[in-house]
């Protein structure tokens, strides 16, 4: 019976982890309908995608769609909680059998049970653009008031780091975040994705193996802490919402380093069949087998 090396294991497990042209024409069908509510309630002047699938890291049938929603800064208020509010209730009032919710930054419009049929909808104030050409804006920051973000921004810094290694960083990324919804590991993904570029940035070539488990040390050995915005736009970025979620996080993050390092001992000893067996169990039972 024919075998997979492990390498060949991984990027077989990144073919299904890439969402398909029906998640991505899923992930559109709601837009227009969204955009004019919006613009008609708030005279939003512009619409655009954010988040894994603005960037190319989403993961098929866990990312839902991103979307920043520039709203003059008159139509907004001081208190961001208030302008999210305003903004479920228009969209409710416009979807009046979806459960349209709060969940800050952004508001959540699910249109299905899956979440390539959710949209996450964050109100945007426009603040400037830089000297490179990326557009900042206030985003809510769960606190009442507004954070600064910069999507083009982040998204110029990862995929810079990406070409810089032959296009593999991405693939990386999606393999930490496979990690994070496959374990509910409660873990925000823009921490993630920005933490693994930052990892990244030090590396001069990535295989996927050794690296998913490189990312995983780098996550144990700075114990989770907060990070600085590579950018220098949105200040410290927190990997949890509660210190509840951290200590969970930090407790599946052990036990996947462990898994991770067995996986690439069994490896390096030449008991690829075990090693497989490890990544297995890291992904809770959804990497490809050993056999085809």
């Amino acid at each position: 019976m024919p075998t997979r090396t492990v390498d060949q294991g991984f990027r077989t497990f990144l073919s299904t982890l890439t969402p398909t042209a029906g998640e991505s024409t899923a992930a559109k069908n709601h837009r227009s309908s969204i955009k004019s509510c919006l613009e008609s309630n708030f005279g939003m002047t512009n619409f655009f995608r954010t988040g894994s699938f603005g960037n190319g890291t989403s993961i098929s049938g866990y990312s839902d769609v991103d979307y920043f929603a520039e709203i003059p800064t008159c139509n907004l208020k001081e208190n961001s909680t208030t302008t999210l509010s305003q903004v479920r209730d228009a969209l409710k009032k416009r979807f009046p059998t979806t459960n349209v919710r709060v969940s800050c930054p952004a508001v959540v419009v699910p249109f299905g049970t899956d979440a390539k049929e959710s949209t996450e909808v964050t109100p945007a104030d426009y603040i400037k653009t830089t000297d490179d050409e990326y557009r900042v804006y206030d985003i809510p920051d769960c606190s009442d008031g507004w954070m600064r973000s910069s999507p083009d921004a982040h998204n110029a810094y990862v995929r810079e780091i990406d070409e810089n290694l032959s296009k593999k960083v991405k693939p990386l990324i999606r393999f930490i975040k496979a990690w994070k919804y496959y374990r509910n590991v409660p873990i925000s993904s823009f921490y993630l994705e920005l933490r693994v570029t930052e990892y990244a940035e030090d590396e001069s070539w990535i295989s996927y193996a050794a690296d998913v488990k490189g990312v995983l040390s780098h996550l144990d050995d700075i114990d989770l802490r907060r990070m600085q915005d590579p950018k220098g736009i949105s200040g410290y970025i927190s990997p949890c919402s509660t210190d509840a979620k951290l200590e969970d996080a930090k407790s599946k993050l052990s036990t996947a380093l462990t898994r991770a390092q067995n996986a690439c001992e069994a490896e390096d000893k030449g008991n690829t069949k075990t090693a497989f067996e490890w990544w297995d169990m890291l992904y809770n039972y959804n990497f490809p087998s050993y056999y085809y």
